[in-house]
């Protein structure tokens, strides 16, 4: 399928967003950018791309941006694992936003949709991990939920209207160009280098370049089967142990040590007393019960021969990923720092 019709990109402020429209301009593909606030100009100084306002809760203004457009990219969600509200904040607003979005395409006749789901829908039972496996059973956080539920319906409305869909499933992007505030993922790179990890939490990431995950999305888009689902992310997740030694010998002048082992139930007070300083501040806590509950020790291993060979996606190493996204961040400290 060749593609060089017009492709409306939504969360295009958003840090896979906004790397998308970058790569879309460089293949010579005419980009609409979408975003919530349109004053946001930042992301977009020097790029060949239409901004245009649209907000996932609002069908209209989703219909509006989508007039003329062939390949919708759906980047734009709330991505976010802790919320004062998270039932309302995070997962009505990520299935109230995917509803929105499938039947504004289908209104403004849409070609093609590339939903971005994410690796919180897989099945982590029997490592590696597979599309072919199905969701995430893990119902204890309304980030996932949104995700595993989000995907079933985008794949039921694309259906119903007769759309063509593909999923993508990224795992922890981080790397290249980012605007405040830092992505979920990037912010664990950021607080190594800042040396606000203290204690050891067994939790491992799957680290991907954001452009390799915007690569993925371009690749679903152009050679995607119809009804499938793609991971794109590398097959081995790293703990957070591993990244800092990647920090320590980037950065010897930082001094950073490694975080420190305490028992379980240590770190669950710990993370009970963070819980409770956020729902006085309003600010999301380093960590959560919850976090040590569902992701100590959970092995994000995944198997990714079907993106590879359908999709020809062919991600960095993820030490390399990592490497780059310190260096990122390190060039651009005064931009990330309050």
């Amino acid at each position: 399928m060749t593609q060089k019709n017009l492709a409306l990109v939504t969360g295009a402020n958003g840090h896979l967003g906004n790397n998308l429209v970058r790569l879309l301009i460089k293949k010579g593909i005419p980009v609409r950018a979408s975003v919530r606030n349109i004053k946001n100009k930042e992301p977009f100084a020097g790029l060949n791309c239409d901004v245009v306002q649209a907000d996932i809760t609002n069908k209209q203004s989703l219909i509006n941006a989508l007039q003329d457009v062939d390949v919708l990219y759906a980047v734009g969600a709330a991505f976010k694992l802790w919320a004062k509200d998270p039932k309302k904040e995070i997962y009505d607003v990520n299935l109230d936003g995917i509803k929105n979005t499938i039947e504004a395409a289908a209104e403004a006749g849409v070609k093609r949709i590339v939903y971005v789901s994410s690796i919180a829908a897989l099945n982590y039972a029997k490592l590696p991990t597979k599309e072919s496996y199905g969701n995430n059973p893990d119902r204890r956080d309304m980030y996932y939920n949104s995700k595993n539920d989000g995907e079933k319906l985008a794949f039921d409305l694309a259906k119903k209207y007769s759309l063509d869909l593909v999923a993508v499933l990224p795992s922890a992007m981080i790397g290249s160009r980012a605007f405040t505030p830092l992505n979920v993922s990037y912010n664990i790179i950021d607080l190594i280098l800042k040396k606000q990890i203290p204690v050891e939490t067994n939790i491992t990431l799957n680290w991907i370049d954001v452009k390799d995950v915007a690569e993925g999305c371009y690749l679903a888009a152009t050679k995607g089967r119809n009804g499938e689902r793609y991971i794109l992310a590398n097959e081995k997740c790293m703990s957070l142990k591993d990244t800092t030694r990647i920090a320590q010998e980037l950065y010897p002048e930082l001094a950073i040590k490694l975080p420190m082992a305490v028992p379980k139930p240590i770190l669950f007070t710990v993370a009970w007393f963070m819980e409770m300083g956020s729902k006085l501040s309003g600010k999301a806590p380093l960590l959560t019960t919850k976090d040590i509950a569902m992701f100590s020790g959970l092995q994000q291993n995944v198997d990714i021969t079907k993106a590879r060979t359908e999709l020809g996606f062919n991600p960095k190493d993820p030490v390399q990923a990592v490497k780059e996204a310190m260096q990122y961040l390190r060039e651009n400290e005064s931009r990330f720092n309050e």
